[in-house]
């Protein structure tokens, strides 16, 4: 699942997304492209699931190693500190991919790992709680960010669900002194570290020793009660679901979602055994951190242009369409990242926080 989430994630970065979108206007394709762009607002696509997975399956892998760790012997201190250091570098790497605007350095919070430092912290030190316990954490950061959007009154930011005007864009001037054009807030954090949680909590499902149905089945209906209330909270006009801020309708929609994929990721791969058949993606899966840096730092800034430059150049002497040319250029630069997963792969390198 991981690797999925990435291997989406590096085509997006490599232009495929974009160029395929240009071709589609006016087509029939034009509705599913969009299906890869986050929506504007008011409203849930495909795309907008990709950050919940993220943080969702950070949760499972957490569970996962605490897991082992418990099993190997190591202290609950060992643990912390070992979740300490490992927030610290995700906080450190996030703001690292944010620090360059242009020719001036910029310090902005808006990244996923960033945010990741806090939720999987939060996780953390819920780890050893009841299973109830730890839903109820999730379901207070939810109502916590209801209230604090709806009750804080800051003049000009006191419209909870207004873009520009609402308590998130307040905290980023306090914390930032500066408010991001497209909406984005930091203070996401708080909602979905739910969704991390939530991925702990089917991790450690998943490690127990319930039949498969029953893990299936539970993954499930938590789905599906996540998707009828999320988007009940939509259409009754309660909560509007909007990803750029995070809404508990949001959490609760995208969560439903994820906890689906991973339902049929582990009928499909656990249950049924098709283990074999998912080497492409366990390659990027393993280095996800890797990558992630690798193509919003050194792609962005050098490599994609880097590519762009010789694969242009090349079909350029048999006189391709451009969109043809965007779309082999941005398959070529996926298919050299993969080749690098696959060379640390092959070479048992694998970078950890």
């Amino acid at each position: 699942m991981r690797g999925l989430i990435m291997i989406l994630l590096m085509l997006e970065s490599a232009g495929l997304y974009g160029a395929l979108g240009e071709y589609s206007h006016g087509s029939l394709l034009e509705p599913v492209m969009l299906q890869f762009e986050h929506h504007p607002w008011n409203g849930l696509r495909f795309w907008d699931l990709i950050q919940p997975g993220f943080m969702f399956i950070a949760g499972t892998a957490l569970a996962l190693s605490l897991h082992k760790q418990r099993q190997n012997g190591v202290s609950w201190g060992d643990s912390f500190k070992k979740a300490l250091k490992r927030s610290g570098w995700l906080f450190f790497w996030g703001v690292l991919d944010y620090a360059v605007r242009g020719e001036h350095l910029s310090f902005e919070l808006w990244d996923v790992l960033t945010q990741l430092s806090f939720t999987l912290l939060v996780a953390f030190l819920l780890y050893d709680l009841r299973a109830g316990y730890q839903l109820g954490v999730s379901l207070a950061l939810l109502l916590l960010t209801e209230l604090l959007y709806r009750y804080v009154q800051v003049p000009g930011f006191d419209q909870p669900f207004t873009d520009q005007h609402n308590f998130g864009n307040y905290i980023d001037l306090l914390l930032m002194n500066k408010i991001n054009g497209g909406g984005w807030v930091a203070i996401n954090c708080l909602s979905t570290a739910a969704h991390t949680i939530w991925g702990m909590m089917a991790g450690k499902l998943l490690l127990g020793n319930k039949p498969a149905v029953v893990k299936i089945r539970t993954l499930l209906v938590t789905g599906l009660i996540c998707l009828l209330t999320g988007y009940g909270m939509d259409a009754a006009g309660l909560t509007p679901i909007i990803k750029k801020i995070a809404t508990s309708s949001f959490v609760l929609a995208s969560g439903g979602w994820v906890l689906l994929l991973l339902a049929f990721l582990y009928w499909w791969i656990d249950v049924l055994g098709h283990k074999n058949d998912i080497r492409f993606v366990t390659i990027v899966g393993m280095n996800s951190i890797f990558i992630y840096l690798f193509f919003e730092i050194v792609g962005s800034r050098w490599f994609n242009g880097y590519i762009s430059v010789i694969a242009g150049n090349l079909l350029g002497i048999i006189h391709a369409p451009d969109v043809l040319t965007k779309v082999i250029t941005a398959l070529c630069i996926f298919s050299l990242e993969w080749g690098m997963c696959y060379f640390l792969y092959q070479k048992k390198i694998f970078f950890r926080l």
